[in-house]
């Protein structure tokens, strides 16, 4: 009998512990799904996060490989990735830091730390990044990838990924990788395959209204990446249409401005990279103005003069108004990218790249978020974004 009584006091008590890790189990998915429910960008930040942490373990494998001799230079970059780790990172429960003060490592290769709910997104392992070269090319497949995630994402969200993007892009070009940057296809679900990994395989794919170009990687005045938006009557959504005539406004300055930059230039290549990065602006100019006049929107006219930010008399004044032109543009795009629709993100996206690459081309500091406001901006003269109206 006692026995008996024993062995039904033991099935009682494993009966009574398996409800409780049932209980807690159920209440584990039921904390995840509610996070997942009140935090939407949750799988964008964390394939994000999972990018830059393959970038940085490709970072530490060159560093400490065969680009040990140009550490001085590497190790700023990683630097800045791990500002961009932080700020994707800012919310998510499991992310864990990488190293203290950027000497750290970010974990074991081919796995994306602190990713939630127990799971792991694949990245590139630091041992297919062995060389500069590759860590170029790396760079810049992840600024490719990162461009995926914008219809996912919420508005200050997407633009943190353009600015990102737009990093990793000048991070490419400052190693050498001078290969143009095209947008993969936008990942369709949020729980679809990781498209933020350094080692992603990406191909050119229509952008938010069929076609893309080259986006300035080359490092070169060339090339916006801007698609021409398809005519639509349908009305643009609140604060959209203000944003876009903010661009407009920017993009009609920009274009008097660079032909006070083409006049003060010496018949040299400088003369010729402004006179492709007035094309550019151009371009850029029409494109705004389509898409407004598409959705039934009076796109706004060039005003019949601007004043200059500061005195233009020689070409290092003009080097230095393009560059104070492409950088505070830079701010105009970010925010463009977060005020327009879903699937039109890519083109401010593109623009917000060339813009940012053409500052740094034309002497611009370059920032770690380009496209975000900085605190204690420097490099840039004091004075508007860009030349404004007179009269």
């Amino acid at each position: 009998m006692q026995r008996r009584r024993r062995r039904t006091t033991l099935a009682l008590g494993l009966l009574a512990a398996a409800a409780v890790l049932t209980a807690c189990t159920g209440s584990h998915h039921e904390d995840r799904d509610e996070q997942r429910q009140t935090d939407p960008d949750l799988p964008v930040r964390t394939r994000a996060v999972a990018a830059t942490d393959a970038l940085l373990a490709a970072y530490d494998t060159v560093i400490a490989g065969p680009g040990a001799g140009r550490a001085g230079e590497l190790r700023p970059l990683r630097a800045e990735l791990l500002r961009h780790r932080a700020a994707f990172a800012e919310g998510l429960p499991s992310a864990a830091p990488t190293g203290a003060g950027g000497t750290g490592s970010p974990g074991a290769p081919g796995t994306a730390a602190g990713t939630p709910g127990g799971t792991t997104t694949p990245a590139e392992p630091a041992a297919a990044v062995t060389t500069v070269a590759e860590l170029g090319a790396a760079e810049r497949r992840t600024a490719q990838a990162r461009l995926a995630d914008l219809p996912a994402a919420s508005p200050d969200l997407a633009r943190l990924l353009a600015a990102v993007s737009a990093s990793d892009a000048l991070h490419a070009a400052a190693l050498g990788d001078t290969t143009p940057v095209t947008a993969p296809a936008p990942v369709p679900t949020a729980e679809a395959s990781p498209a933020g990994t350094a080692g992603a395989s990406t191909s050119p794919a229509a952008g938010p209204t069929g076609s893309t170009a080259p986006a300035g990687a080359t490092g070169t005045a060339t090339g916006t990446g801007t698609a021409a938006p398809a005519a639509s009557a349908a009305p643009l959504p609140d604060g959209t249409a203000t944003a876009l005539q903010s661009a407009l406004a920017a993009e009609h300055a920009a274009v008097y401005g660079y032909g006070v930059v083409g006049a003060r230039l010496p018949d040299d290549q400088q003369r010729t990279d402004a006179r492709a990065a007035f094309a550019t602006h151009e371009a850029r100019r029409d494109t705004w103005r389509r898409l407004l006049a598409g959705a039934g929107a009076t796109p706004g006219a060039a005003a019949a003069g601007y004043q200059l930010p500061f005195a233009v008399a020689d070409a290092a004044g003009a080097a230095r108004l393009a560059a104070h032109i492409e950088a505070r543009l830079t701010d105009v795009y970010g925010e463009l990218v977060a005020a327009l629709p879903a699937d039109r993100r890519v083109a401010a996206a593109d623009a917000l790249r060339g813009t940012a690459l053409q500052a740094r081309r034309w002497g611009s500091a370059v920032t770690a978020f380009p496209g975000l406001p900085e605190p204690a901006a420097t490099g840039s003269p004091s004075g508007s974004a860009v030349p404004t109206p007179t009269g």
